[in-house]
């Protein structure tokens, strides 16, 4: 073989190697398909978590809830005001009106007290029926209502921590 040859030979392997070695440069910052885009909504520190059907969809803050108008009305039991944002309003900043039908299931619960409350959503959408948050005295969130079943303060559910929407 003649040195021009060796040369030749020498600088075609260099070749392949650097195209070999592009190549899989190339193929490795190439995505492997779309990129990955999580569905599951991150929750701030001591927000409320919606699930729907079993998914968790969204959560708020209190804070959140100062962009909605607060209703109030006297509780017989005590004839003290509560004053809050009707949960009607909470859900329809997160949920579409489609997604909640008459008999559509609503339980707000709290791990906390071992206390949840069950309600359809004809009954939190009925404006006069006073569904709403308050917030306590520790600036956690209770539900209180005019409704028979929410009526007292020994119904309330105090410390709510989450909300599943359940569609029939």
């Amino acid at each position: 073989m003649t040195q021009k040859a060796r040369i030749g030979l020498a600088v075609g392997i260099l070749v392949v190697l650097v195209a070999g070695v592009l190549g899989l440069e190339a193929l490795r910052r190439q995505p492997g398909g779309p990129p990955v885009v999580s569905t599951t909504p991150t929750l701030a520190p001591g927000a409320v978590p919606i699930y729907l059907n079993g998914q968790l969809v969204a959560g708020f803050i209190p804070a959140d809830l100062e962009q909605l108008s607060q209703v109030s009305f006297t509780d017989a039991e005590e004839g003290k005001l509560q004053e809050g944002w009707l949960l009607r309003d909470v859900l329809l900043l997160h949920l579409k009106p489609e997604q909640l039908q008459p008999e559509t299931r609503i339980t707000v619960s709290s791990s906390s007290r071992n206390k949840s409350a069950q309600l359809t959503w004809a009954e939190v959408n009925e404006p006069t029926n006073n569904v709403m948050f308050d917030l306590s005295n520790r600036g956690t969130l209770k539900l209180v209502s005019v409704l028979p079943s929410l009526d007292t303060r020994d119904e309330w559910v105090q410390d709510v921590d989450k909300i599943e929407v359940t569609a029939p």
